[in-house]
């Protein structure tokens, strides 16, 4: 019989749609409904409240509300994470059409999802990376990237961070990228499938193996129509840029991680960006200074098959 999971996602997933296609999720008796999510809090009081059974999201948003009691909704909670799904997707900062150096952005509005939340660390890694400090600009808080990529067309910021496939829209308008995370901040990870406590665990297992599966098939050519069908659909791109995103899917530095590994470097620059520019101190203790250790339960441990 088919479990159904409700997966909270910032921006529509190509992966979930393209194995859905294909029959990987048929594959793993799944059904999966996305629900569309406005910020990294509210997608997280959604997981914490049982409305949603999994989330497409920041590891960095995983750190946050495992070891940060001081996080956006103010508690803890045993969430973890099950598998790795991409590096980024394309993430960097971009401005809106007429500011194309960094020192225009000096007095500028710079939107986030909140400012302390992961692609802010990494903007704050770029900004750095170009000459600006946290005082050079002014953050607004806008919410999830399709959010964020309408305030930047509209003009209610300057710039601020994009990605999968989002950040292709922005281009096709003339937003300018000045700094990627790939070029300052590799290696990275941009989202991981995480969970809440156990009992989903078993069935999001199930799911990261249909989803590693996908992303084989795609970074292997083996799916490169109905990808390109599902970029399309999904994000309302043009041919041409649904292309270009599919691309980026397959590309080793920011797509899909195929294996569904969760690197150690690449978590380490997660964790690293949020000791550098939100450090958490209890007591004179860092309490993230183990959250890279294998028994801190920010990973889940692996199924014997995955070893």
């Amino acid at each position: 019989m088919s479990r159904r999971l409700a997966v909270g996602v910032f921006s529509p997933s190509v992966l979930i749609r393209v194995a859905r296609r294909t029959g990987r999720l048929d594959e793993h008796d799944l059904m999966i409904d996305e629900i569309p999510v406005l910020s990294s809090p509210a997608q997280f009081r959604s997981l914490l409240d049982g409305d949603l059974d999994a989330v497409l999201t920041s590891p960095d948003n995983v750190v946050a509300y495992r070891f940060v009691p001081d996080n956006p909704l103010g508690v803890t909670a045993d969430v973890t994470i099950v598998s790795a799904i991409d590096r980024g997707l394309g993430l960097a900062l971009y401005s809106r059409p007429g500011i194309t150096a960094a020192d225009q952005l000096r007095g500028a509005t710079v939107g986030v999802d909140v400012p302390t939340s992961g692609f802010a660390f990494a903007m704050y890694a770029l900004a750095e990376s170009m000459g600006l400090s946290r005082d050079d600009y002014h953050l607004v808080t806008l919410g999830s990237t399709p959010k964020r990529l309408d305030a930047l067309l509209a003009g209610r910021c300057d710039a601020t961070m994009l990605n999968a496939g989002n950040e292709l829209s922005a281009e096709e308008a003339g937003c300018v990228p000045l700094a990627r995370v790939a070029d300052v901040c590799a290696p990275y990870l941009g989202t991981v499938l995480s969970v809440l406590g156990s009992e989903s665990l078993e069935t999001a297992r199930r799911l990261a193996a249909a989803l590693r599966a996908t992303a084989d098939d795609i970074c292997s050519g083996n799916a490169d129509e109905v990808t390109l069908d599902e970029v399309i659909a999904a994000l309302g791109l043009r041919r041409q840029l649904a292309a270009r995103y599919v691309a980026r899917l397959k590309d080793p530095q920011e797509g899909l991680v195929a294996d569904g590994r969760v690197d150690l470097p690449s978590l380490t620059t997660v964790v690293d960006l949020r000791r550098r520019y939100l450090p958490s101190v209890v007591n004179g203790i860092d309490i993230l200074a183990g959250a890279l250790d294998p028994g801190s339960g920010l990973v889940a441990a692996l199924e014997p098959h995955d070893t």
